[in-house]
């Protein structure tokens, strides 16, 4: 297929995975970007719905939830001969999402020795931090709080060649994360961008300490 040389560079999207346990650092940059991204925020306040005097307290940046598809397909890399999706297909892709919600396997074989030596206190490991980078002006530390798979072609070793990925992304703000979180400064600097980013917005006129929406 034929690109127009003076089209404009479109960005993807990617998470990045800071995983602490295993010392290293995962980006899975997704190769086509979600059509359609749905985010949902629901606000923190203080108080029950009626009392008066605590009705508009803020206790923290709204509770924000990201849904959206991500669409994985081979045919490229396996018309190009690559080894490895020759070998694997698009199985290390997969795979590579599926750890961001399993403990290390060192981790896990640690405890196993703790508590075959009478250890009652076992520690669940901290899952890695991992930033979902949607633009210049969105990169937020997120939660995986779950996704489904539907493998829709396989090659003849049973490797998936082409998935499609429901992500459902739970934000993580200065209200979840310690000050030692690097997730924390990184939330902290998107909420400062945020409120730079709305007075762009060229309807909204501030004057004073009030604004008005024309």
């Amino acid at each position: 297929m034929t690109t127009f040389s003076g089209s404009p560079h479109l960005e993807r999207g990617y998470l990045l995975s800071f995983d602490q346990a295993r010392q290293r650092q995962i980006t899975i940059v997704f190769q086509y970007n979600p059509e359609t991204v749905t985010r949902r925020l629901d606000v923190r306040a203080t108080g029950q719905e009626g009392e008066r005097a605590e009705a508009i307290r803020l206790t923290g940046p709204p509770k924000e939830t990201i849904s959206f598809s991500v669409e994985i397909d081979a045919a490229d890399q396996l018309e190009s001969g690559d080894s490895t999706t020759l070998q694997y297909g698009i199985y290390p892709v997969l795979s590579a999402l599926e750890l961001l919600l399993y403990p290390s396997i060192g981790h896990v074989k640690e405890n196993l020795k703790l508590a075959q030596a009478g250890n009652i206190e076992i520690i669940p490991p901290e899952a890695p931090l991992t930033i979902l980078v949607w633009g210049a002006h969105r990169t937020v530390p997120v939660r995986i709080s779950g996704f489904s798979i539907t493998e829709e072609a396989h090659d003849t070793m049973l490797n998936p060649i082409r998935a499609k990925i429901e992500l459902n992304l739970n934000v993580l703000s200065y209200s979840d994360l310690k000050p030692s979180n690097l997730g924390f400064h990184y939330f902290m600097a998107h909420h400062e961008d945020k409120e730079f980013i709305a007075t762009r917005q060229p309807a909204l006129q501030v004057t004073g300490s009030s604004s008005k929406v024309f």
